[in-house]
């Protein structure tokens, strides 16, 4: 099964927060409430300056992802 790279997710046990879940190396969930990032598994083979860089790019991409799902959403 081939996985996307983000998923969108929400609970109803927090019913204000909603989650973008990043299914590739590094797993981490963002939490758009806040902008609080949970990591899923450590970056063992990334030193924390090229973990910052790659977290910086992955963040922009969820924020995208997002963007455009919303837009998808709003048309139907």
């Amino acid at each position: 099964m081939e996985l996307p790279k983000f998923l969108l997710g929400d609970n109803t046990d927090f019913p204000d927060d909603i989650f973008i879940i990043h299914m590739d190396y590094p797993r981490f969930i963002i939490n758009l409430k806040d902008d609080e990032v949970e990591f899923l598994e450590e970056a063992e083979d990334l030193d924390e300056g090229e973990l910052n860089q790659v977290m910086e790019s992955l963040i922009a991409e969820a924020n995208e992802f997002y963007d455009r799902e919303m837009e998808r959403y709003e048309k139907e």
